[in-house]
Formats: structure tokens, sequence, C-alpha cells
């Protein structure tokens, strides 16, 4: 490489320690990719591609962002399926020259940007965790780890493949680390969550290096007093931790220890359950529409965040549901303190994110105003609720809340109301908080008032009103007049000349040059003091980062009672009964999202009860009625109760009790996976196989229209089956609707089936949908009218009754169905056309005589008696 300069020499060495990743490489105040990164990146962000010098005899493509913009460039990237290596400059070029004239500044990667290491708030959604998971599989054992890097939190649980699809559907990661050679094995599920798949070396997984690792970051000797692991959780976190080393390139985030989820303490629901009843994600992909934005009305971030994490996984401790039951009780029974509690929440920052960029030193003046504004109101709220009875969730939370006054005192002390955005920008520290500063400060401050008065005094003396001091970066500071005035300036043996451009004139004085160097020098002590004073501020916040983590923690869970308090208030929401049996009882239920939509067109939702009585098998409502009638919100608004109440929540409903349900299974609603090869009616029996395979006695389980992708009869086995099984093997407690009438026979014969139905009204032919569920089961389903409602033309819809009554009538009469259809017009063969006879009829030579306009109606009478008389002989 002996024709290559030396910086691009510096970047190709620099590239090939990160391959795979788009190189941002910097150059003062852009980052510059060449080479195949700049066509990609070009091509992904839409921006012009240029080109820099030659190599090989060729020239180099290059495209460049702003060094400041970088971050919107690097979301889009990312959001491409790309990743980012940042490479900084590690030193001054002044420090550059100190080695030589020639040398080229120091670079290095400093971090590899990827979907699970954002720690930006311009890359973060507010409410939403950004987890990186890694999978680990040690012979038969398996396990999943997962931690947000934004905020600390991390995660370990076992996992056997079977159960990895439901927990990444629960987690919702943004990038899965698997070891090398085990890709494929977790590809489609992988895909299946939307995340990345990135492939690291396998003894990132090695459980022996794991627990070295793991002891060394947090500290400690052994791991016991965070609880004790398996190989696979060993493997899982190691490699978690092993790859951010890897991309923030040893400057680790402050993570939190790690905690072991036992799965049998979460409400377990799969991916096709949460897109089916629309949990975090409409079924149109964003937040709109979906229970969670339904039901939020927390004021931060962090309350945001764990209200979601409450939804994707119940609990099913009974304990910890009644604990968060008990507080909304409080909150509700306490309403201006309830409200004194949200005023003080919606002031507050999103300390867990500060936290984490303060460790990463990723962060700014702001970040340490976050974390002292967060305290201040955690301190307000401490004092307002200090002399109050509170049930222990509100207790524990309030504890957190104090302790941090030594730590609030220094950044009230040291901070200004409103610090800039980069602590480059000057004017953090409060003034009287550091004497040398102040002092540097000063005579910054009256350098420049110097700097005014010496003007004046220069206009004063040579009588050019015109004359200015003025400052750049490479002069300095100068006095700058017009050309016409040059030679007035030059007659004077003050002002030494220093520049001439097209239109002006530029001098020194050595007075001015000795007040420069005293002014830059303040200026440049200033910044330096106060890059001094944030460094210390933020070492005092991470040394004390575990109490304020727990303030965080506290902040949210407070916000999240009083949300749900203002909603239960709001919407008229009661408190469910949690019970150890396998009763459900819901007295006037209604679905929250349907509801409020209902809600703000004016109009109301029609209120439902539900009873699965527990039997010693199973408890199955068989449910039928016409489509359009409101069977499926039925459905789903009794499973979302049912999730509600174990997330701690009240419920919409005039009461529920409900037997804690350790599985939730939801088959609604058709699709098809064509990326597969997958039909709707394969993806309906795929998710059914699910069910069948895994409920258990405690899973609540919705079924709607199984069968309906396939032919009447092998529909018909198909759902009547499932029934049975669910009754027989699974035991569980159901939901079933079906337009297949004859399964209403089975309430006969299976003691743990009931029959219900959705009442409806029939008027002059057209159907009234009452949406009422009553007992007893439908004779019809009501199609033909709802396509009329639908708008299919008048014909179809009238030849649709004319079949319908005769496949009817054949069925009622075991006939031939095919012999009735074949009977109608549009079936029934067309009749061979046959010779006319040789030989006219009387009649027929009558008609011809006949001139009918000129018939009076007596005569026509007469006619038609003739004709008759005529046509009978």
């Amino acid at each position: 490489m002996s024709n290559v300069t030396p910086m691009m020499a510096q970047y190709l060495e620099i590239k090939e320690d990160a391959p795979d990743a788009l190189l941002f490489y910097r150059m003062g105040d852009f980052y510059e990719m060449f080479f195949d990164d700049a066509v990609a990146a070009a091509e992904a962000l839409d921006i012009a591609l240029t080109r820099r010098g030659k190599h090989q005899g060729a020239d180099i493509p290059m495209c460049g962002v702003p060094a400041h913009s970088a971050e919107n460039y690097f979301l889009t990237l990312i959001r491409k399926g790309f990743r980012v290596a940042v490479c900084e400059q590690l030193e001054t070029p002044e420090e550059a020259k100190k080695r030589g004239s020639k040398s080229v500044v120091k670079r290095g990667i400093v971090r590899l940007v990827t979907p699970g290491t954002l720690t930006e708030d311009s890359l973060l959604e507010a409410r939403r965790h950004n987890y990186l998971a890694a999978y680990c599989s040690v012979r038969d054992d398996s396990a999943l780890a997962w931690v947000d890097i934004s905020t600390g939190a991390f995660h370990v649980t076992p996992c056997s493949p079977v159960r990895l699809g439901p927990e990444l559907a629960r987690l919702g990661p943004r990038e899965i680390v698997v070891a090398e050679g085990r890709e494929e094995e977790v590809r489609e599920t992988v895909e299946d969550a939307g995340a990345a798949l990135t492939t690291v070396a396998r003894s990132a997984f090695d459980s022996d290096g794991a627990n070295s690792r793991l002891c060394a970051l947090f500290g400690v000797a052994t791991l016991e007093a965070y609880g004790s692991f398996s190989r696979a959780e060993l493997g899982a976190m190691g490699a978690v931790v092993s790859y951010l080393d890897l991309t923030q390139r040893g400057q680790l985030p402050l993570l939190r220890p790690p905690v072991k989820e036992a799965t049998q303490r979460l409400m377990q629901i799969d991916g096709a359950t949460r897109r089916n009843l629309e949990l975090t994600h409409s079924l149109s992909g964003g937040r709109a529409g979906s229970l969670l934005a339904c039901i939020d009305r927390t004021l931060t971030a962090g309350g945001g965040r764990l209200l979601e994490r409450r939804v994707s996984a119940p609990s099913t401790q009974i304990d910890a549901i009644n604990a968060r039951l008990d507080a909304i009780t409080w909150a509700n029974s306490n309403s201006n303190l309830t409200q004194t509690l949200r005023d003080a929440l919606r002031k507050t920052p999103d300390m867990d994110r500060a936290l984490s960029r303060l460790s990463l030193d990723r962060a700014g003046p702001r970040d340490l105003a976050a974390v002292r504004d967060g305290l201040h109101q955690s301190l307000r709220i401490s004092e307002a609720l200090s002399a109050e009875v509170m049930p222990d969730l509100i207790m524990e939370s309030v504890n957190a809340l104090i302790g941090h006054s030594a730590l609030l005192d220094l950044l009230d002390d040291a901070l200004v109301a409103e610090p800039p955005l980069l602590v480059r920008d000057g004017g953090m520290v409060a003034p009287d908080y550091n004497a040398e500063l102040d002092e540097a400060r000063s005579l910054r401050d009256e350098g420049r008032g110097v700097i005014a008065a010496m003007q004046a005094d220069f206009v004063s003396n040579t009588g050019i009103s015109s004359l200015k001091i003025k400052h750049n970066n490479v002069l300095g500071y100068f006095i700058e007049v017009t050309a016409t005035h040059a030679d007035k300036m030059h007659a004077i043996d003050t002002f030494i000349h220093r520049q001439t451009t097209a239109n002006q004139v530029r001098f020194t004085t050595v007075e001015l040059s000795e007040l420069e160097t005293k002014i830059l020098n303040a200026g440049s002590r200033a910044l330096e003091l106060e890059k001094r004073i944030y460094e210390t501020l933020r070492q005092s916040i991470l040394e004390t980062s575990d109490g304020v983590y727990q303030a965080a923690r506290a902040l949210s869970e407070l916000d999240v009672t009083t949300a749900l308090a203002d909603l239960a208030t709001g919407e008229n929401w009661n408190r469910p009964e949690i019970t150890r049996d396998r009763d459900f009882a819901i007295i006037g239920g209604r679905h929250p999202v349907v509801e409020a939509a209902l809600k703000s067109q004016g109009a109301q939702f029609v209120r439902n009860d539900t009873q699965l009585t527990a039997t010693e098998t199973a408890s199955i409502s068989l449910l039928t009625g016409p489509n359009m009638a409101g069977k499926s919100t039925y459905l789903r608004q009794n499973a979302l109760i049912a999730l509600m109440a174990q997330i701690g929540s009240f419920v919409p409903a005039e009461s529920a009790r409900i037997g804690v349900v350790s599985q939730l299974f939801s088959r609604v609603g058709a699709s098809d996976d064509l990326a597969r090869g997958r039909s709707t009616f394969m993806v309906e029996m795929v998710e059914t196989a699910a069910i069948l395979n895994q409920a258990d006695d405690r899973a609540l389980v919705i079924l709607d229209e199984i069968g309906r992708g396939t032919a009447t009869y092998d529909g018909l086995s198909i759902a009547w089956a499932t029934l049975e099984h669910l009754h027989d093997v699974n035991q569980c407690r159901a939901l079933f609707a079906t337009h297949y009438h004859e399964m209403t026979q089975l309430a006969a014969k299976l003691p743990g089936v009931e029959n219900a139905t959705v009442a409806v009204k029939e008027w002059e032919g057209d159907v009234i949908f009452l949406h009422e569920v009553r007992l007893g089961a439908a004779d019809r389903s009501y199609g033909v009218q709802v396509a009329k409602l639908a708008g299919l033309p008048e014909s179809v819809v009238a030849r649709a009754r004319l079949v319908l009554e005769a496949l009817e009538k054949g069925e009622r009469e075991g006939g031939n169905q095919k012999a009735f259809i074949d009977d109608l017009p549009l079936f029934a063969a067309k009749p061979v056309p046959q010779p006319a006879p040789q030989t006219k009829s009387a009649a027929e030579g009558r008609l011809r005589d006949v001139l009918p306009d000129e018939l009076t109606p007596k005569e026509a009478l007469n006619l038609i008696y003739e004709l008759k008389a005529l046509a009978s002989d």
C-alpha cells in the first residue's frame, strides 16, 4: 500500500476491525464513509455519493453526514438492517502534530451501534423497553437472558426451544444473540418476533467464563446472592455481557444484578394470542387500538414501560395481585393525595435512562438535571405521604424515595435551573458554586466589555465610525475597516497590518493581542473547569446509583398505581376477586377498547355476563349466533378481563370472580402466512394444535369459528373433536364460538358444556343485533341477512334466500339436497329445443285474426273465454 495516503491506510486498518458494519469515520465535524460502505449508506440514507482520491487506480466512493445529527442517520440505518461502527478521533490535531507535522490523528472504533444497544433518547421509544437477548442451549437445558442497556434491567429465565417463540413475543427484543452454528435453529422464531439475529463466537456462551465475567462485573466473589443459575442461564447471561463489551468497546453500561424469572409465576401467553387480543399492538401494527393504548394513563416514561411489562406478563401470584389491587383501592379512597402524586409524577423525568447514559459517558448536563429533578419529585411525594397509613406496596415505594438528600443538595448547588445540552456549550454550573470558575467567567465576561471599550477608543482616535473589533478562529481578535480607510490606518504606527480581503483591511495592536490572550485563556479555563465539575457530579451520581435506581423504580410503581386508579374511577371499573379455584364469573362485563371506541361516538356498550362454573372436568360455554352479533367481542372481552385482573388492575365489569388463569389462549380471526406456504386454514390448525397440546386445567381458552376454513363436514368434524378434547383431555375453561349448530347437541352429552347464544330479532326480512348473550342455542346464522346489510346486490340476496330454503328443505326431509338445488331455475337443466308442430291449433288460428289494439275490455274478456274453449277441445 505504498501509494495509499496515511489517512486512507488508517481507514482500511480500522475497517478490518468491523467488516460487517458501516464504518462512520470521524473527519472533523463529519462522519465519512468510503468504498462499499459509502455506496450502501448513500442509497440507504438517500444522500449524495461523491468520491475522494483514488485507490489502486480507481476512484474512492465517499459520502458523509454531519456529526451533530448522526443519531438520526443511525436510526435509519438500524431500521434498514445495518450495523454501524462509530470511529472517533482519539486525540486533537494539535496533539497529533507533536508526533510530527504529517502525523495522522489517532482514531478508533468506540462503539458498535446495533438494534439492541441503543441508548439515545432520539433513537428509542420512551414508553417501550429496547431489549437485547441471548439464547443459550447446553445439552437438554436452554435459557434466555435479556437486558435493556438504556435502563440497566437484566433478566434470565429457563427457556425450552418450544417456549422461545412465546417468550420473544412477550419481550419483543430488538436483537437476539446466538452462538455460531446455531442460527438456523432459531432463525424462523427470531424472524417471527421481528428481531435482528446476531451470531457471536461459541466461547461467549461458555458457562465457566460467563461466571467469572459476571462476578467481575458486579464485584462479587459468587453469584449465589442473586440466585442459583444453571449452566445454560450462565451462558446466556455471559453472552449478553460479552456482546455488550464488544459493542461498547469496554465501556459497559450500568447493569442491575440479574433477576431470575420463574415462568410459573407469570401467565403464559403465546404469540398468536397476543396478536389476536391486540395486547400491546393492534393488528395493523401500531400502538393505537391496542389494550395498552386504551388503559395507559401513566405520566412518566418509566411508568409506561412498567405497565407494558405487566400487560405482557400478568402475574399468577395471588398475593402480588392483591397487593397491587390494595394499592389502587387506597388511591381511589384518597383522591386528593392521588392528585398530588400525579401532579408530581407529571414533572418527573426519565431517571433510568439518564443513569444509563451517565454510566456509558454519553450523557450531558441535562441528564444530571434529570436525576436532580427526579429526586426533587421523590422528596415532594415522600413528604406528602409521610403521615399517611398506606398499604404495603405504597409504603415500600415511599421508603425508596427517601435518603437522597446529600446527592440532591449537591446537584441543586452545582447546576443551573436549565442546563445546556452539551458541556462544551458552557453555562452548566450555577454561580457561586466554584470560586475558581467564577473568577474565570468574570475575566472572560469582563474581557468582552473591555473589547467594546477598546473599540470605542479606536473609533474616537481614528475618526473611523465603521471600525469594528471582530473575532474568528483563524486570526483571533482583529480590527477591521473598509478599504477606503486603509491608508489612514497605515499612517498610525499603533496599528499592525494583518490581512487584506476584497473589501476589508484587518489590523491588530500589541494591546489587543495581550488582551486576547487573557480572554481566550479565561474562556477555555472556564470551560475546562465546567468539564471537571461535570465529571465530579457524574461520578457522585454513579456512586449512589443503586439508590437512584430504586427511587426511579418506586416512582414507576406509584405512576402505574395512580394511573390505574384514575382509569378505574373515570371508567367505572371495579375490583376483581382473585381466587385459587377455577371459577370464572363476570357480571356486566365490557370490552375496554370497543367500549372506548363506542363512547367516542356517543354510543353505549351492551354489557354481558359470563359464568364458567368449575366442575370436575371442564367448564366450556358453546356460543352460537349470527355474524356481526358480537360473538368475537364477547370472547375477547372475557380474556382481557382475566388478563387485566391478573396485572393487578380493576376491570370493566360490575363484578368479577376469577380463579387464577395459568395460560391464556386465543384462536380468533383468519389470516394466512403465504411466505411459509401456509393457507388460512393451515394457520388456523397450527394455532389450534398449539392450544390442544399445551393447555392445562388452569388455562382459559377462547376459540372462534374452528374449522370454517375447509369443507363443511371436515370443519364440523374438527370443531367437534376439538371441543371434546378441551373437555376430556385439557379439562380447561373455554369459550367456544361456532356456526355449526349441530355442536349444540354436545351440551347434552358432556357435563362441562353449556350452550349460549347471542340474541337477535328479525323484522321484515332484516336482522336486528341485540348483542346480548343468553343461555340456549341459535337456530340459524342469519348469514343472508348480514350479506344484505353488507350491501350485496338485491338479486344476489334474493337468489341466496331461494338456495338456502332449498337446502334447508332437503335437510329437513332427509332427501337429496342436490335434487332440490336442481329444481331451482339457475341450476335446472336447460330444455332441449323441440321441432315446431306441423299443424296449427284452432286457438292459434283464431289469435292470428285478432287485432289487440282495437278490442274493447268486454271483447277482450270474451276472447279469453273463447280461447279457453278452443284449447280444451
